[in-house]
């Protein structure tokens, strides 16, 4: 069974961050193995109180799990939130080991949670420096947000070419979320050295929170399993739709990647798909 390692927050009741990728990821028949960066009971946007794993845990956690001899087995890894700078550093190192051991390197992704608009940085900006510095050079794929990419290449993004020529600047393939698109639709932009397409479907009136998280772990899936990335894109942006679209219809306030279980692995949701 191929197994990925998730660094990330974990949100006990909330179908965010590491703990909503576990369940993608399960989905696909994947081993999630993750160790939080930050635990809640509830998602902090909704009040909920938690406590950041302090470096020296977070090292011991990662020393624990390669005692395990996992990180021999991982197929992926994902990287996400970071409270502060110290574990991104913990995390680079071990990214690192584990790619300049002997035999197949796993598949880096790395999600640069920086923030989102209007807010901007949601974290320190001593953290969004240590991941642009020190995880987005190690990464096979970077998965921001429009405003994460636009911060990262320092850009202002106000159409999807221009959001294509900042991912490109960046030296990086990149599944962006929340990318421009028609004034009624939502757009995940796929972009490559030599090729860009913008998967795109009609913006819904309210969607519960994850879904960019949830992207990313059905990325990688889909590249585990050996999809091209263009199709593991589409695909990913299918299976986001499909969720957030049950989520309306059951009108739940999370995301429910439990109940959908196969369809989000063989999601038949409905895209516009534009090359560009």
């Amino acid at each position: 069974m191929p197994v990925a390692l998730i660094l990330s927050s974990f949100v006990s009741a909330s179908r965010i961050g590491g703990a909503a990728q576990q369940y993608v990821l399960a989905a696909h028949k994947i081993d999630p193995v993750l160790a939080p960066t930050v635990m809640f009971g509830r998602s902090p946007a909704l009040g909920g109180q938690g406590e950041v794993t302090s470096p020296e845990v977070f090292r011991r956690m990662l020393a624990d799990i390669e005692a395990d001899a996992i990180f021999g087995l991982v197929d992926l890894v994902i990287t996400g939130h970071f409270s502060s700078p110290e574990q991104v550093e913990i995390a680079a190192a071990m990214l690192e080991r584990i790619q300049a051991a002997a035999g197949p390197a796993p598949i880096v992704i790395v999600d640069p949670i920086l923030g989102d608009a209007p807010k901007g940085l949601y974290v320190s900006p001593a953290v969004a420096r240590a991941v642009a510095d020190r995880l987005v050079p190690l990464a096979d794929w970077i998965t921001p947000n429009l405003w994460e990419l636009g911060h990262l290449a320092g850009a202002d993004l106000g159409d999807a070419p221009a959001a294509v020529a900042a991912a490109r600047t960046l030296g990086k393939p990149a599944l962006v979320t929340s990318a421009p698109a028609r004034a009624d639709e939502t757009g995940l932009l796929f972009v490559e050295a030599g090729a860009a397409t913008l998967f795109a479907h009609p913006r819904l009136p309210r969607a519960p929170s994850g879904t960019g998280d949830m992207v990313t772990a059905s990325f990688g899936a889909g590249l585990v399993e050996g999809l091209a990335p263009a199709a593991a894109a589409e695909r990913a942006a299918r299976a986001a739709f499909e969720v957030v679209q049950a989520a309306q219809h059951g009108r739940f306030a999370e995301l429910p990647i439990v109940a959908l279980g196969q369809r989000l692995v063989r999601p038949t949701a409905a895209l516009r798909i534009e090359r560009l």
